[in-house]
């Protein structure tokens, strides 16, 4: 895996990322639905880059849909990691 793979993969958790923050600048959204649309748009984004990217590092579809949604994933726990950081006790 070379540094281009890496970086469609942290794009993706990147892109994922900014769509759950997205979600949340609506105050009537519930926020338990986020993990679910970033894992999906994370899986649909996987898909994409297997056939845009041609160093992606999937080598069929089902990786694809694995990597793409390990990544979409990441991103809500990325969130998380930070908002616990930062928390005041």
């Amino acid at each position: 895996m070379d540094y281009l793979s890496v970086a469609t993969v942290t794009s993706i958790g990147l892109i994922c990322y900014i769509i759950g923050e997205l979600c949340k600048a609506f105050p009537k959204f519930p926020e338990r639905f986020i993990p679910i649309i970033v894992g999906v748009l994370g899986g649909c984004l996987g898909v994409v880059g297997m056939y845009v990217i041609p160093d992606f590092p999937a080598a069929n579809i089902f990786d694809a849909i694995a990597v793409g949604i390990a990544s979409g994933l990441a991103s809500t726990g990325a969130n998380q990691i930070y908002k616990q950081l930062n928390k005041e006790e």
